[in-house]
């Protein structure tokens, strides 16, 4: 621990109390490292404020000693942007104690949270009074409001909700000197020049601390009908995609998942079992919702739209669930595909977007490609065929040590993948955000104007450098 780390904890340790101020070796421990177990940082203290008022007297101190700190949620970064450097230069700020929910107003469909609440208990809040908040990712049971503000989240229901930036109403946020901007109230017009709640979604706590914010809620659905279909490929799958929203306003989701990714979840998961009967080469599970228990349901919706689809020639084969217990078995291997993918070995993962029409070719070609660029390797891709974003894997060949892997061929392979996806005016990041594992190669990728914006903005706003450094930029 630095002389400069020990002043700022003395100086913070009679306002935080023994709860706020964590030195234990052990009890840090867990929070190191990040859940792909790619970075390991080090960190001689972590603390943990209560408040709005705590969060600014820890960042206060940290600027009168220049310390770094790497604000935390719930640690699930798929891109090591909360994990702390390695040379234990920075202190860990976790916002897990602010787990208020300040307000939840279901008629008005707002809901003012504070960071370190969990999405899940969130959604559950709002749906005992008949409002849900329209999130959904594998990481619901762990990833927090600050996280999934700081990153601009996504998830599987973007195809109707939009992500985090069209679902935030306002926020509430610590600046790099430690004062307070509370723009946590839900203004339709705001004309006051900058937007600083855009500005801080998806910085990645690089320009300044969520400490809470005011999230938009929708009705919870009266019926919800899931479907899954067996589809020849990409290109099938879009068109089945368009033909559907062309129809109905219903649908929430649609996910496309490859026949090899299906069979590796089936494989991970203990007593699952494939929802439809042969083989096909790409799968696509999708929802639809109602509000009202009037009218034609969802079900009766899918299973008209889908017959219809299939009489035309555009699926192989398609179910709807026939409970709901059904359609969440369904969806656990939606969510199961994360840790399938690990369980396989090393690879290579790929969070990117591109234009949607185009996305059928990237997941056929740009998988080819790099088979035949990689010998050994498979290549394919997941996710969100509706907003042009999908999970693009590359696995390494059987029997590839993990350490090499990631030090020597893993760098070769993302340069590969990312040069396909600027090829197509895509995206390196479509919800992951950059952390330290894609910051090379956005500054690579992006143009000097965009970059030069970016940085000023950094220098402008956290002109010490102290907050969350080494990520985004």
């Amino acid at each position: 621990m630095t002389p400069a780390q020990s002043d700022t904890i003395a100086a913070l340790l009679p306002q935080l109390g023994p709860k706020g101020v964590v030195t234990d070796p052990a009890d840090i421990d867990p929070w190191l490292t990040d859940w792909r177990k790619r970075f390991r940082g080090s960190a001689p203290a972590m603390l943990a404020p209560a408040t709005t008022a705590e969060v600014a007297a820890v960042v206060r101190a940290a600027a009168a000693n220049r310390v770094a700190l790497v604000p935390q949620g719930g640690n699930t970064s798929m891109v090591g942007g909360a994990t702390p450097p390695a040379d234990g230069a920075a202190l860990i700020l976790s916002l897990r104690r602010m787990d208020r929910l300040r307000r939840l107003d279901a008629d008005a469909g707002l809901a003012v949270a504070e960071a370190g609440t969990v999405l899940q208990r969130l959604d559950d809040a709002a749906r005992e009074r008949g409002s849900r908040f329209p999130l959904t990712l594998g990481a619901k049971g762990s990833a927090t409001v600050g996280g999934l503000v700081s990153t601009n989240a996504g998830g599987v229901q973007v195809l109707r909700f939009g992500t985090m930036r069209g679902l935030v109403a306002g926020i509430e946020v610590v600046l790099a000197d430690g004062s307070v901007h509370n723009g946590l109230a839900a203004l339709p017009k705001d004309n006051r020049g900058y937007d600083l709640t855009q500005l801080m979604i998806g910085a990645e706590g690089t320009l300044g601390v969520v400490t809470a914010a005011t999230l938009r809620l929708v009705p919870a659905p009266a019926r919800t009908g899931v479907a899954w279909v067996g589809l020849a490929g990409p290109h099938a799958a879009l068109a089945l995609l368009r033909r559907l929203r062309r129809e109905t306003d219903a649908l929430e989701s649609f996910e496309l998942i490859p026949a090899e990714t299906l069979g590796a979840v089936l494989a991970h998961v203990p007593g699952s079992r494939a929802p439809l009967a042969g083989d096909h080469r790409w799968h696509a599970l999708i929802e639809a919702t109602s509000p009202t228990q009037e009218g034609e349901g969802p079900d009766a919706l899918l299973t008209r739209l889908l017959g219809e689809a299939m009489g035309a020639g555009g699926l192989d084969d398609a179910a709807v669930a026939a409970s709901e217990a059904q359609g969440r078995d369904w969806w656990r291997l939606r969510h199961a595909i994360s840790d399938a993918e690990r369980a396989q070995g090393p690879a290579t993962q790929h969070d990117v977007s591109v234009p949607v029409d185009r996305m059928p070719d990237f997941l056929t070609r740009g998988a080819a490609a790099c088979d035949a660029r990689f010998p050994g390797c498979r290549a394919s891709g997941f996710g969100h065929l509706g907003d042009g974003n999908v999970h693009f894997h590359v696995r390494a060949p059987r029997g590839t040590d993990p350490a090499r892997w990631y030090a020597e061929d893993a760098p070769v392979v993302t340069r590969f993948v990312h040069d396909l996806v600027d090829g197509l005016g895509g995206s390196i990041s479509a919800e992951h955000g950059i952390g330290q594992m894609k910051r090379d190669e956005l500054a690579r990728l992006t143009g000097p104007a965009r970059m030069g914006a970016l940085r000023a903005i950094k220098a402008a706003l956290d002109p010490l450098g102290i907050l969350n450094p080494g990520k985004l930029i």
